[in-house]
């Protein structure tokens, strides 16, 4: 009886039709079909003349392998469905079938992933064998209930001076970090996933880092995995990466693949520091998948579901019932140095605070290039204690004064004595500038206010400089 019990469980998981459609006409990246009856957000594979096994094939179906190109419904009209491709399109003409697979997008999660290099399908990069996963992750969970969040009471060390003193991140914030191309945002995401400490009890620091690379250019993918985050920081990270040579829906999964697997380990009680370079790119791509789904343009040919999006993928983030946090890190790519771009003005109100990078400390060998009148931690205030929000006032008072007079005094207009304010300002700007460069290593965050409270307190007796 038991073997018989078998067939009929082998019987009701069989599918006994499929849902078959045929190719249109391609224009782009946006393939048009006559049917499947599918939903948006499923799956499909069309079978091409060449029959190839395409790269991705085997995230549906186990380890299988199947021929076709994996793609996935993006829009939907009369009869009609509209598909976009995760891989190439040769081979893809008219009259091809497209399979109806029944399967939402779900990634493999587990503690295996742990020192490896994925893509987007949970396939490994790296060279070595795929990950092992204890359970799969739909790709596009709700958010947690806000009235279900905890509040954000656990300071976040980074082991960056300008950071941990003016800047105060918690664990479960958002932060955007701003810069246009060139100015350091991978070398400081580097730093940050380097520094941020292992830690227990009621100071729990984040101890897993999960990365993703959107649209990054494949030589720098290497170089950061290598230089930037280093066999210590990769031990305990998980690396996403979706190079800017891969279509849309390829970058789009990779974003959505990081924070399923970041989802995973808060979920089992860890606190996750989840960064992302770039959220930008993010937005390109999922502005590419709008447009061909026939979505109206708006500013600067962004369609509207990229700001429906932007949220939905932020608010993912933050701490849960469970004691564990998603702490997200997000590089804006700033065209043209623009910060009130659509994309960098939308995230500057969705997120929990900013840090602007600026080009024209970068030139001058200022790094971390960060820009501390521009830039606000929301969470600060409640987070950092009245002696560091003094300390951190002060500061910033100091480096208003110089910006506001920096003509003057760099044309020597100013003379001496003229503004005790700005006086105290110059003397001790040579150690404060020190202060805000770091070099790769992490500085304890105690260590770090106590080293501002000796600069604001002392006078300097000559221009000499922190390590």
């Amino acid at each position: 009886m038991s073997a018989l019990n078998v067939y009929r469980q082998t019987l009701e998981d069989t599918a006994l039709h499929r849902r078959i459609g045929w190719v249109r006409e391609m224009q782009g990246l946006a393939i048009d079909a006559l049917g499947p009856d599918a939903a948006v957000g499923e799956l499909c594979r069309i079978m091409v003349r060449t029959h190839r096994e395409t790269a991705g094939a085997s995230a549906v179906g186990g380890d299988k392998v199947q021929s076709g190109v994996l793609a996935e419904v993006v829009g939907l009209k009369a009869g009609r469905v509209t598909l976009m491709p995760y891989g190439s399109v040769e081979g893809i003409a008219v009259g091809c079938e497209v399979h109806a697979l029944g399967a939402e997008s779900q990634i493999g999660v587990g503690h295996d992933l742990l020192g490896r290099v994925i893509d987007g399908f949970g396939g490994p990069l790296d060279g070595l064998s795929r990950p092992r996963t204890s359970e799969r992750r739909s790709l596009k969970a709700p958010p947690i209930n806000p009235m279900q969040r905890p509040p954000i009471r656990h300071i976040l060390e980074t082991g960056i001076r300008c950071i941990d003193g003016l800047l105060t991140l918690g664990q479960g914030q958002r932060i955007g970090i701003f810069a246009g191309s060139g100015v350091g945002k991978s070398t400081l995401l580097g730093l940050l996933a380097r520094h941020v400490k292992t830690r227990t009890g009621a100071e729990a620091q984040a101890n897993i880092n999960v990365i993703a690379l959107i649209g990054e250019r494949g030589r720098e993918v290497r170089e950061f995995i290598e230089k930037q985050l280093g066999p210590e920081g990769l031990a305990r990270s998980v690396v996403v990466v979706a190079t800017s040579d891969q279509p849309a829906l390829a970058r789009l999964r990779a974003a959505y693949a990081a924070l399923a697997i970041s989802e995973f380990f808060r979920d089992g009680g860890h606190n996750v520091l989840l960064t992302m370079d770039s959220i930008t790119r993010f937005a390109m791509a999922r502005r590419e998948v709008g447009l061909s789904a026939g979505e109206p343009p708006t500013a600067r040919g962004y369609t509207p579901s990229v700001f429906a999006e932007l949220p939905e993928l932020c608010e993912r983030c933050g701490t849960a019932p469970g004691g564990g946090s998603i702490t997200a890190l997000l590089t804006v790519l700033v065209e043209g140095d623009d910060l009130n771009e659509p994309v960098s003005d939308a995230l500057r109100a969705i997120l929990d605070g900013h840090i602007v990078l600026s080009r024209h400390l970068a030139h001058r060998g200022h790094y971390p290039a960060i820009d501390v009148l521009k830039s606000v931690s929301r969470l600060m205030p409640e987070l950092a204690d009245s002696d560091q929000r003094s300390l951190a006032v002060s500061a910033v008072q100091q480096l208003a004064v110089l910006e506001r007079n920096r003509q003057m005094i760099d044309i020597g207009a100013y003379e001496k004595g003229s503004n005790p304010e700005l006086d105290r300002a110059i003397g001790i700007e040579a150690e404060l500038q020190s202060w805000l460069r770091q070099s790769v290593g992490g500085v304890p965050r105690s260590e770090s206010i106590e080293m501002l409270r000796e600069v604001l307190t002392i006078a300097p007796a000559s221009n000499g400089r922190l390590p």
